[in-house]
């Protein structure tokens, strides 16, 4: 059994530890855990997971975040993956900051790497964990605010919920999209 994990995020150090980099930071997190060290590749920084008996293949697009669909598609079908094994992981302004929602489709949310993704592979049905990131900003500053750092406090929530993130992953492989969305969703 072969899963395709794709944390969204940019490259680059300007981007390293804001909102919007949260799938990176949830795929780092897993790997570091696991002793695995992520390795430049086609169209994104990848490694391999194992667990439970599945493969866990994770990446990083390099494509920045308004391109990840080409990434995602690359390594759908560089592994044969199926689009029922593809996980998601991406900031959501509309969550409060650490709140996880995992969803088996759904719409972009008006979030550029979603969008790029759904256009791509032309469907909306696929898992996505949407990670919250709050939405404490002045009119008119969205893209600051997904661009900007953590707070201190907002840090020290991360430091549980990243964790919870890759706990969601693991059991998206072992257990399934419905059971998992039992287990986690409103956690």
């Amino acid at each position: 059994m072969k899963y395709l994990i794709a944390g969204l995020g940019n490259i680059g150090d300007e981007y390293a530890g804001t909102r919007h980099n949260i799938g990176f930071d949830v795929l780092d997190a897993l790997a570091r855990a696991s002793s695995l060290v992520f390795r430049l590749d086609r169209h994104a920084h990848v490694t391999e997971y194992k667990f439970k008996g599945r493969t866990f293949i994770l990446i990083k697009p390099t494509t920045y975040m308004n391109l990840s669909g080409k990434a995602v598609q690359y390594w759908m079908q560089a592994e044969k993956i199926q689009r029922e094994n593809i996980l998601v992981i991406t900031d959501d302004l509309a969550l409060p900051v650490g709140a996880l929602r995992l969803k088996g489709k759904g719409s972009d949310g008006g979030h550029n790497g979603l969008k790029n993704i759904q256009e791509v592979l032309g469907t909306t049905e696929y898992a996505r964990l949407r990670f919250g990131v709050g939405n404490e900003f002045p009119k008119g500053r969205q893209v600051e605010y997904v661009l900007g750092r953590w707070t201190k406090e907002e840090n020290e929530l991360l430091q549980t919920r990243i964790p919870k993130a890759t706990e969601v992953i693991k059991a998206f492989g072992t257990i399934g999209l419905q059971l998992t969305m039992t287990q986690f969703n409103g956690k």
